[in-house]
């Protein structure tokens, strides 16, 4: 309850989003103080007010990167504060972060130097299937190997191949999309509505097992140099386990862009949470993802729940 007061009691700051450790989520913002880090575990009250209203952007910019090497990148706010033009960054911003160059390095060679360090290190080629039974393939440097597919909300996941650097895992991603016909990409609202009323786990982990399976078929049979074929099961965190158990939701009744809210954290994977609220005999699932690019402020703040929302408990 301390730590909940503790920051309860700072005026919140701007939301970088949801990242994962293996200890669990963690809510990254952006204060006057510098960048800041609230653990997310179960039991926690999030109460907070999002910043809203005549002249506030729709998101505001969240500053650029500079990677340094393999495992270190530093992040610099926005110097002006301003909105985002594209994505969650200003034009300016875009400009600088060294990331902008990674989905294209592999065909064009282009990058500064600690991105080329950091692309250098071991790269993993994964299967993550979703709450509907949606997989597709993916890649995660190793230093992000576990965290990676904990971010995105798999419910189920395979490693299918280890390569030597991050330009042959990406041909390897386009190889698997092109001839196996997995996506490299699934929308948060599909994920979102997944989770609604989810496949159960047998289900989920049948899907990943046979689309992992053609995956690792097609890459023994792949003529390029490079990598290593592999089967290792990806270990999904036990705070996902009720958020990812079969059974219908109800979705969060309010929207995360303005006003005041109060939730209990019950389950998390990725940045879909099973929370409760105030006054309320269920439970809702939560994009906290949607808090992403907005300023918040933490106080005594209360979700209010519908009268029409009321009568589906």
């Amino acid at each position: 309850m301390a730590a909940v007061e503790s920051w309860n009691a700072r005026r919140g700051g701007l939301v970088r989003g949801i990242t994962w450790a293996l200890d669990g989520p963690v809510l990254s913002l952006i204060t006057d103080d510098g960048d800041s880090r609230l653990p997310l575990e179960a039991g926690l009250w999030l109460r907070f007010q999002v910043e809203s209203g005549l002249g506030i952007p729709a998101r505001y910019c969240l500053g650029y990167s500079a990677v340094q090497g393999p495992t270190e990148a530093e992040h610099h706010r926005c110097p002006v504060g301003q909105g985002a033009e594209r994505g969650f960054q200003c034009g300016p911003c875009f400009a600088r972060d060294d990331f902008r160059f990674m989905h294209d390095f592999h065909r064009s060679g282009i990058g500064p130097p600690g991105l080329r360090a950091y692309l250098a290190q071991p790269h993993w080629l994964y299967a993550a299937t979703f709450a509907d039974g949606t997989t597709k393939v993916g890649t995660a440097s190793e230093r992000s190997k576990w965290t990676r597919l904990a971010e995105q909300g798999a419910i189920a996941a395979q490693y299918v191949a280890r390569a030597r650097d991050g330009s042959v895992v990406r041909v390897l991603e386009d190889a698997v999309s092109k001839e196996v016909g997995l996506t490299q990409f699934v929308r948060g609202a599909a994920k979102f509505s997944a989770l609604l009323q989810p496949r159960t786990g047998t289900q989920l982990d049948a899907c990943n097992r046979d689309a992992a399976g053609v995956v690792r078929e097609f890459l023994d049979n792949l003529a390029l140099d490079g990598f290593e074929t592999i089967t290792e099961q990806w270990e999904r965190s036990t705070f996902a386990d009720a958020v990812t158990g079969a059974g219908q939701r109800i979705a969060y009744p309010q929207a995360l862009d303005s006003g005041g809210h109060g939730m209990r954290l019950d389950s998390m994977v990725g940045s879909y949470a099973l929370v409760a609220v105030d006054e309320a005999d269920t439970v809702f699932l939560a994009d906290l993802a949607a808090l992403k690019g907005h300023k918040i402020r933490f106080g005594g703040y209360a979700t209010e729940v519908p009268a029409l929302q009321e009568s589906l408990f």
